[in-house]
């Protein structure tokens, strides 16, 4: 198989090229670097016998568009994005191009070059709204009431893949993804509170929770959600699938786990609450267990603990 992965660089698309590149299939990536990191495909670009190839293009450049015919792959995943929703919500309409008309470029290059199939990472945590806590774990049933820009845009660029499946015969899979985790997220950034716990624990600083700290997410492992794309890719088509564990944990219990983990003992400091954040999510992927065989495997003790060694890894 030929695959081209838009965002390849960043921490779930480079495991996925890892993994594609280990199953023996060529692959491209696309990613800009803006929050990608070549060092994340270090080993994908060290090794003579991967038929790998790297492109450092921004995919709201329509130049994209082009490239992506001329490597005529047979499948896109397409994981490239703006991906704060604080920085959607300060600016939409910086939102909307990459994830909306950047992502165009792709599908349209997906269709000229004849592909067979997108496979695209929506937002589980954003694309459902804020439902209500009778209703956890979300179905794909429930209905799509994005309260954020960046959810909009999810749930906007999935229209285009219903359409230009009609339209051009190009099939798709939607995978709404729950909290992803694992080694390779950036402790720096504004998301992936895993990550962001596990470097300061390890740099000796206090972390923060923000509340009380009895807000819940369904966090699932990097390794587990990459599955989920390699499964889909002759597999759930024409179908938005959750990628979850069906698991609420809360931010106290996963700072416990993750303290416990690095060998610290102090307590974390609280802030106040920010304004507008879900109190409670977790997605029911009895959808993906059908249609794709796909069930996360790894409990967050253990995600936990594989985030914390390769941290420990990186600095030492």
């Amino acid at each position: 198989m030929k695959a081209v992965v838009t965002g390849g660089a960043g921490f779930i698309g480079s495991t996925l090229v890892d993994r594609l590149l280990a199953e023996g299939h060529a692959v491209d990536v696309i990613d800009n670097l803006s929050s990608g990191n070549l060092g994340n495909l270090a080993a994908a670009r060290s090794d003579r016998d991967h038929e790998f190839s790297f492109h450092q293009i921004d995919i709201c450049n329509e130049e994209v568009t082009a490239l992506i015919e001329r490597r005529e792959p047979d499948v896109v995943f397409h994981l490239a994005a703006q991906a704060d929703v604080r920085v959607s919500v300060a600016d939409p309409a910086l939102d909307a191009r990459i994830n909306v008309i950047g992502a165009i470029n792709v599908l349209e290059g997906a269709r000229r070059a004849g592909a067979r199939k997108m496979v695209f990472a929506s937002s589980g945590g954003t694309i459902y709204g804020e439902p209500d806590p009778a209703d956890l774990p979300v179905t794909e049933a429930h209905p799509l009431r994005p309260l954020s820009p960046y959810g909009i845009t999810k749930r906007v660029f999935t229209d285009y893949l219903i359409a230009y499946r009609e339209l051009h015969q190009l099939e798709y899979t939607s995978l709404a993804l729950a909290n992803v985790y694992g080694p390779r997220q950036d402790p720096h950034g504004e998301a992936g509170v895993v990550s962001i716990f596990a470097g300061k624990l390890l740099s000796g600083e206090r972390c923060t929770v923000f509340g009380d700290g009895s807000q819940t997410r369904d966090f699932v492992f990097v390794d587990d959600v990459v599955d989920a794309f390699v499964r889909s890719t002759d597999k759930g088509d024409g179908l938005l699938m959750n990628i979850g564990t069906g698991l609420e944990v809360s931010v106290m219990e996963l700072y416990r786990s993750m303290a416990s983990a690095a060998g610290v003992t102090d307590e974390p400091v609280f802030a106040p609450a920010r304004v507008g954040e879900l109190a409670r999510c977790s997605l029911d992927a009895t959808r993906a267990r059908i249609q794709l065989g796909w069930s996360a495997w790894t409990d967050i003790d253990t995600g936990s603990q594989a985030v914390i060694d390769w941290e420990r890894t990186r600095n030492a």
